[in-house]
């Protein structure tokens, strides 16, 4: 009677379970991804930020490394900003932490803000003014083959 009843439950459960985690596309694949920038990341001038895209020929994203309020680790991001904070090379996720908009570089201000709802962030990646409830996410990173590529950790959407 158990193993009747046992295997009954498994049997109505499993598709329950495949439903709520179901398995990637097989085409998607996490790795690093190979970005061409316009100049090396190395000769960034101090509070210099340089803006990037995810490749889109395959349709691919990055990972968020960390983050908080709408960015999370394991979060997708379709572009990144590489800053040089006083020789650090930070390199960001492209969305605000309050609704994940994009943010954008405002280079008199030496800021990013965010055209939606007006947060404001230090290149640091600090929020300078709300309401962004956390600082901009990070992306894992390290220098390409040449200088004029970086590999960020991301994933092959396969569609």
């Amino acid at each position: 009677m158990a193993a009747l009843l046992t295997s009954t439950v498994v049997t109505g459960l499993a598709p329950l379970l495949l439903y709520l985690w179901p398995a990637p596309p097989k085409t998607q694949k996490k790795g690093l991804l190979t970005i061409s920038v316009p100049k090396p990341l190395s000769q960034l001038a101090d509070g210099e930020a340089l803006k990037f895209d995810a490749p889109s020929n395959p349709n691919s994203a990055f990972i968020m490394a960390d983050g908080g309020g709408d960015n999370a680790a394991g979060e997708l991001a379709f572009g990144g900003y590489a800053v040089n904070n006083k020789g650090k090379i930070d390199v960001f996720a492209i969305t605000c932490s309050h609704l994940g908009c994009s943010i954008a570089l405002n280079e008199p201000a030496r800021t990013f803000d965010c055209p939606c709802h007006g947060s404001r962030f230090h290149l640091d990646g600090t929020v300078l003014r709300g309401p962004a409830p956390a600082p901009l996410s990070h992306l894992t990173w390290k220098e390409g083959s040449d200088p004029n590529t970086i590999q960020v950790d991301g994933i092959v959407l396969g569609f």
